[in-house]
């Protein structure tokens, strides 16, 4: 029987929880989650598991902080002057908003605090910090 190795392509099905046991993200009801194992296309937790595995395979995983998201890092916290945003622009705490920075680049950041003066925005991952845990099942292997 066929075992995933590093460079092939991968389908699987899934579920990721947080240690509470909220769930995060699945792909019920979609499409399996297609890939290159060691391309650096997933958390590099998800990808560390797969090796070994075979097409029907089920297995459940625990994934540390470290090796999903990486940890909140405080310098991705930005405290800006409230006149600065638009006024058309929503500013509830948790809304996802989208910031172009200096060089251009489009970078996502959620609404972490609002006061009469200013808004900080955060552009940690919403998983950052967080450990995981994935129910996976292999549904398929394209050899490297």
């Amino acid at each position: 029987m066929t075992e995933v190795k590093t460079g092939d392509t991968v389908a699987i099905h899934y579920t990721g929880t947080l240690n509470d046991g909220s769930t995060f993200d699945s792909s019920d009801g979609r499409d399996p989650l297609e890939f290159t194992v060691g391309s650096g296309q997933i958390i590099p937790g998800l990808d560390k598991a797969l090796p070994g595995m075979s097409v029907g395979d089920k297995k459940t995983v625990e994934i540390p902080a470290d090796e999903a998201y990486g940890q909140r890092q405080d310098e991705a916290m930005q405290t800006v002057p409230r006149e600065q945003i638009p006024a058309d622009i929503p500013l509830e705490v948790g809304t996802q908003l989208q910031v172009q920075t200096p060089t251009g680049q489009v970078m996502p950041v959620m609404v972490a605090e609002v006061t009469e003066a200013e808004v900080t925005l955060d552009a940690n991952h919403p998983l950052a910090g967080k450990d995981l845990n994935f129910a996976i099942e292999l549904v398929d292997i394209k050899a490297a």
